[in-house]
């Protein structure tokens, strides 16, 4: 078969269907995100594997697995996608793109390290200017490489926060955050302000979450490796939002941003902000995306909507601190 008959039997929603059933890994899913039927969807994959010569897909337990030639042609697939969207720009894209009436599915993944009203606040802006569209709210955890998800299109958008957020992905500051401390109130840091020292800071017993992958450091840890200092971590947990729960029940020290701690300060007795005796830059949280959908017009209207909605979080005081110790770091 020459080059020139076998282009005349691919069109890009060929490639486009390549690339989902692979990052997928399921006819069903693809075709839910495709927005098609799953025999439309069979269809094409078998025509796929003609014009391949490869299964692309075999059973692999309960569901499917990419074959090793189809992992080889996830990136081909994905780059000829961004180059056609490269070429045909997203003018028309921009002007077809309706939020009140697309049925596209938005997929966010996100820390709850954050102000714990940013995500509530996220959803109702979307359920109210795309009603008809989806939302899915995918965890930052060990399990999940989010750098590979935003490659394959996985996911559309990551927040979190990084020292040093990675090179290749494009960004957008969200905001910024003071770090504190959040304590029980009878916490020697509370009865004795003076005596919290950043010698008694790193010898008390530190809450922390569980790191997003093996090796890693959250931000609190790298500064502190960076200044040579180390703090006792005697609990790790992937449930953040629970942090505030074990602390007003123990010695436990969480230290994060204000924005975090006030809010749970209003809703769980016992818990007091103190200053963190150790100086720390400002945390930092940022909206992450792939090239792969920097030029889509739904992913635009997405990290938009994202940047109104932390302008827009109520801010808060010192509340939990007492008047006379809060102050500046």
């Amino acid at each position: 078969m020459t080059q020139t008959s076998l282009f005349d039997k691919i069109e890009l929603h060929l490639v486009r269907v390549l690339h989902t059933v692979i990052t997928e890994r399921s006819v069903s899913r693809a075709a839910l995100r495709l927005r098609t039927t799953q025999p439309a969807v069979s269809a094409q994959l078998k025509r796929l594997r003609a014009l391949v010569g490869d299964p692309l897909l075999v059973r692999s337990g309960t569901g499917m697995a990419p074959t090793a030639v189809a992992l080889q042609l996830l990136e081909p697939a994905a780059e000829l996608l961004r180059s056609a969207e490269r070429l045909f720009g997203s003018r028309a894209e921009a002007l077809a793109f309706d939020p009140a009436h697309t049925e596209t599915t938005f997929r966010v993944a996100a820390s709850d390290y954050l102000d714990p009203q940013f995500l509530p606040e996220l959803v109702t802006r979307l359920r109210g200017e795309a009603p008809a569209a989806r939302v899915e709210v995918l965890p930052l955890s060990a399990e999940f490489d989010y750098r590979k998800g935003l490659a394959r299109g996985e996911v559309d958008l990551v927040v979190g926060n990084w020292l040093r957020p990675p090179a290749e992905l494009h960004l957008g500051r969200l905001l910024s955050d003071e770090i504190v401390c959040l304590v029980a109130e009878d916490h020697p840091a509370v009865k004795s302000p003076r005596g919290w020292t950043a010698e008694r800071y790193l010898a008390s017993e530190h809450i922390a979450p569980t790191p997003l992958h093996p090796g890693a450091r959250g931000v609190i840890d790298e500064h502190l490796d960076a200044l040579g200092l180390a703090r006792d971590i005697v609990v790790r947990s992937p449930y953040f939002g629970l942090g505030p729960q074990m602390v007003a029940r123990s010695r436990l020290v969480l230290t994060t941003g204000r924005l975090f701690c006030s809010r749970y300060v209003e809703a769980v007795p016992g818990l007091r902000i103190v200053r963190c005796p150790v100086s720390f830059p400002a945390l930092v949280y940022y909206q992450l995306w792939h090239e792969l959908s920097h030029q889509s017009a739904a992913g635009r209207w997405l990290r938009g909507v994202m940047r109104d909605v932390a302008r827009g979080l109520p801010k808060t005081g010192a509340a939990g601190e007492p008047p006379s110790r809060a102050g500046a770091h």
